[in-house]
């Protein structure tokens, strides 16, 4: 006897088949022949058909060679309607992007060899609740983890992605991205610092904490004067251009790092930094860069 579909894990995350959940739900009758099944799923056919039985979403009809038919019962169309809606939520479809893409990643390139991000959009982990994630959320994903340091951008033609020792302790953990971001932090106060103006790591900025009574939270900043300082020297900016756009992540930094930082200068050098990165470089590693002085600018209004 099939379990019940209520009984089952979520299926959004589960590849292709929502998709073929979906697929049979807009047929007339919302069922299907193995054969018809096998020209829109030629990889897995029956196994999705099988799953999709077990979760207690269909009844199939077999014949003596096997299985013949499959057809979604009241449980599997209401599945199928929640499935839609599920389309719709902006950010359930990123947290699944950032999960599925981490998990490609790990057990693709878990050695931390760079590899074309846009080969994950082939994979049946692709898809959410049925969908296609687009090139663009894509790209929203690895900002997020790139902000995280869960991966690097490698300034290659075509661009490249490589998975950090932090990401793979992340995927070591076995829980989701947003888990591992959101899990308590000590109190320590991390010394986070600019040594010098060629392509300086920041240490620890993720976890930077510190006390100021002017309510205005530096974190954001300090990330990006350090994000700034790790990729400066992979933007293909002239050697003048990038010198100057280091010399204002210093400034960022030092202002960040105050007591008491100053909202109006935390607002200016965050926003010159933006603009230098729109006016002097196109790569992947500039965009993350113009995006994460947006978030830590969003902090500063009212």
């Amino acid at each position: 006897m099939a379990r019940s579909g209520i009984d089952q894990p979520n299926m959004e995350g589960s590849g292709h088949l929502p998709r073929m959940l979906l697929w049979l739900e807009s047929r007339t009758g919302h069922g299907a022949t193995i054969e018809q099944i096998q020209q829109e799923f030629p990889d897995d056919a029956e196994l999705l058909a099988l799953q999709l039985e077990q979760r207690g979403l269909a009844q199939s009809l077999r014949a003596a060679n096997g299985l013949h038919a499959i057809h979604l019962n009241g449980v599997g169309q209401i599945e199928a309607h929640r499935q839609k809606n599920l389309q719709k939520d902006r950010a359930a479809r990123l947290r699944h992007a950032m999960d599925a893409f981490h998990r490609w990643l790990f057990d693709t390139a878990g050695d931390q060899k760079p590899i074309n991000p846009v080969l994950f959009l082939a994979t049946p982990a692709a898809y959410f609740a049925g969908s296609e994630i687009s090139g663009t959320e894509l790209h929203e994903a690895l900002a997020h983890l790139s902000q995280h340091q869960l991966i690097n951008h490698i300034n290659t033609e075509p661009p490249t992605i490589a998975i950090t020792p932090h990401g793979i302790s992340c995927a070591l953990t076995g829980g989701s991205v947003q888990d591992h971001i959101n899990q308590p932090r000590s109190g320590t106060t991390y010394n986070t610092f600019l040594p010098n103006a060629k392509g300086v790591v920041i240490g620890e900025q993720q976890h930077f904490t510190q006390n100021n009574t002017d309510g205005v939270d530096p974190t954001l900043f300090v990330q990006l004067a350090g994000y700034i300082g790790q990729v400066s020297t992979t933007l293909g900016m002239a050697d003048e251009d990038r010198v100057e756009l280091e010399r204002v992540a210093q400034e960022l930094h030092d202002e960040a790092s105050a007591e008491n930082p100053e909202p109006g200068r935390l607002r200016q050098f965050a926003t010159q930094l933006k603009d230098k990165l729109l006016e002097g470089a196109s790569t992947m590693a500039a965009t993350q860069g113009i995006q994460m002085a947006e978030q830590a600018l969003t902090t500063l209004m009212s």
